[in-house]
């Protein structure tokens, strides 16, 4: 049977890389899975719905709010996000570790809920450089990106709340950053009982 698959939490504010990062990291990772979150917000160009997210009706959902669907939901910049239960458990009874792309007040959410999970805030080198990176998109207003440069000051006040912080000054150093992290966690003494187990049998 496989090892149970890590929960990881892994936050930043808006343009800091965290999608980049991500993927940079599953390029070399096969046991990672990135779960996919529902949303209300529409699409980017590009976007799919069941691959980039699960893109719903705000009914739709509350729906899933009311019928406990959820491992956790936060609403940010007018829209809601949260991460469906049952992919994550599917994924980590496979031995998968899945990744929580979440804002933090989802993340905090998470951290009560799920005591064992791991904890990664994704900082950007300052918020000079993370202007420059939401200006860059080129697919938000001005008004958008100065309401996530000010999100982004709150949450960059929640970093002491994460267990790490990853600064992503350059994106192949901070995705094997986050590949030590994961490394070290699964190899933990408590998250080995079943080989301590087998190997004292012996």
């Amino acid at each position: 049977m496989s090892k149970r698959g890590l929960l990881v939490i892994f936050s930043g504010p808006s343009g800091s890389g965290k999608g980049t990062v991500l993927q940079s990291l599953l390029t070399e990772r096969p046991d990672v899975a990135v779960s996919i979150s529902a949303t209300t917000r529409q699409p980017r160009p590009g976007e799919q719905d069941g691959v980039h997210y699960f893109f719903r009706q705000r009914e739709e959902f509350e729906q899933m709010i009311r019928e406990d669907q959820l491992l956790e939901y936060a609403e940010y910049s007018g829209n809601y996000y949260g991460t469906p239960l049952s992919f994550i458990e599917q994924q980590r009874q496979q031995g998968r570790h899945v990744v929580l792309e979440i804002e933090v007040q989802g993340a905090l959410q998470v951290m009560q809920r799920c005591p064992d999970a791991v904890s990664i805030f994704l900082a950007p080198p300052s918020l000079a450089v993370l202007e420059e990176r939401l200006r860059g998109r080129g697919t938000e207003t001005e008004e958008v990106i100065l309401r996530r440069l000010g999100e982004a000051h709150r949450e960059l006040a929640s970093m002491d709340k994460y267990q790490y912080i990853v600064v992503n000054r350059e994106v192949a150093q901070a995705a094997a950053d986050v590949d030590h992290i994961l490394c070290a966690e699964a190899m933990r003494s408590d998250r080995m009982q079943e080989f301590k187990e087998e190997f004292l049998q012996c």
